[in-house]
């Protein structure tokens, strides 16, 4: 049904870009919501297993095989066309080695009741990630009709790698929390320790990839992109601050999730989008930059709305939330600044970052010890008990 949507919508889509070169894209870009669904199913099982080897193996093909076929695709001059089968291949080769790898399978059956319970608490997450979605593309729409596509390329080259580093990192945690959480829902003072278990260690990892990124773009860009994409690096600094309090967001949302609180997840999610919606729309009249500037504003507001409920729930509010949280971003920050100035030799770009990257994860691991940091610990201690397991079987 969500398909034939977009497939019908598609000339409008074309028509308010005033592209019609957009219709044929999103016809088959729309595949992929069929692709999903189908998939989907068998991700939940997993995840409910536990089967997280399957879930890496089967995503790592999809992501080889759509490189290959679209980095042919694209030194043949398909253009656009070769993005498009990058993400259909991506999604359409992990779904088939996912159907043939998971021992799950769907049976002509059908239950009213098993229905009720699953729309019962599903429709209200459902409605508030199609909210979210609205809203993360929205500013993408203002700015592609408002201002020009030279602008909308620098806004979305900034989010592309702070956002793919932030959405694989909240993957991973989101995929074993979730279903762990839900076996524990009984248990508050369980649930509120593997919460902030999961947002210290989310904070640790992300802060110093976030930080560092912000702090090294310029000769990320030059490197990858090269200087013709320099003026997306505000952007990017800007959305690695945003995208380093994700943990704070999923893990609070998480555990209002398995506490059966769905009507709660609509609730929050509906107030952070008129608070953003209303933040965005104050700051398209002024430039590209000030939208960006707002996304942080909205950010902080949500981590707020997010963390409000779990005050109540399990007695672990939004200043407790931060205090654990604080030393690593602290620290993530004297990393950054660091770092920085090695920017500022004169050795070739790829020299420089290299060194950039080794100062900067010593700067972080040797910070992390010298302030006993209490996520390096836990870390460390589970790195430790992994090896020592590796050498027992070997």
């Amino acid at each position: 049904m969500l398909y034939l949507l977009l497939f019908f919508g598609a000339p409008f889509i074309s028509n308010y870009y005033e592209n019609p070169e957009l219709t044929p894209l999103v016809r088959v870009l729309g595949l992929t919501v069929v692709i999903s669904g189908v998939k989907n199913v068998q991700q939940a099982y997993i995840s409910r297993t536990m089967q997280f080897r399957k879930f890496f193996i089967t995503s790592l093909a999809g992501v080889l095989a759509a490189a290959v076929i679209s980095i042919a695709m694209a030194l043949n001059d398909f253009g656009i066309w070769a993005l498009i089968a990058q993400k259909v291949i991506n999604l359409a080769v992990a779904t088939v080695l996912m159907w043939l790898t998971v021992n799950w399978r769907p049976k002509l059956m059908f239950s009213w009741n098993r229905l009720k319970g699953l729309i019962s608490y599903g429709w209200k997450l459902l409605v508030s990630s199609l909210i979210d979605t609205v809203y993360r593309e929205l500013s993408k729409l203002i700015i592609g009709k408002r201002y020009s596509e030279t602008d909308l390329a620098y806004y979305n080259q900034g989010n592309q790698y702070p956002n793919l580093i932030a959405i694989n990192i909240n993957t991973a945690i989101d995929s074993v929390i979730f279903p762990v959480m839900s076996q524990e829902q009984n248990d508050p003072q369980r649930v509120k320790a593997m919460t902030r278990r999961a947002m210290k260690t989310g904070i640790y990892i992300m802060a110093p990839l976030m930080m560092g990124l912000a702090f090294t773009a310029p000769n990320v860009v030059s490197l990858i992109l090269t200087d013709k994409w320099l003026p997306c690096v505000p952007f990017m600094c800007i959305f690695c601050i945003t995208f380093m309090f994700y943990p704070l967001h999923t893990t609070n949302l998480n555990a209002i999730k398995a506490m059966g609180r769905s009507d709660l997840f609509l609730k929050l999610e509906i107030l952070k989008k008129l608070v953003g919606v209303v933040l965005l729309l104050a700051s398209m009249w002024h430039s590209v930059m000030a939208m960006a500037y707002s996304m942080i504003i909205s950010s902080l507001a949500s981590q707020i709305i997010n963390s409000f409920p779990n005050k109540k729930l399990l007695n672990y509010g939004y200043i407790e939330q931060l205090k654990d949280i604080l030393p690593s971003i602290l620290l993530a920050v004297f990393m950054g600044g660091c770092v920085y100035f090695i920017g500022y030799s004169s050795l070739p770009v790829f020299i420089e970052l290299a060194l950039q990257i080794i100062a900067g994860a010593a700067i972080y691991i040797a910070g992390s010890i010298v302030t006993k940091n209490e996520s390096f610990g836990y870390m460390f201690d589970i790195v430790k008990s992994f090896l020592s397991k590796k050498k027992k079987v070997n």
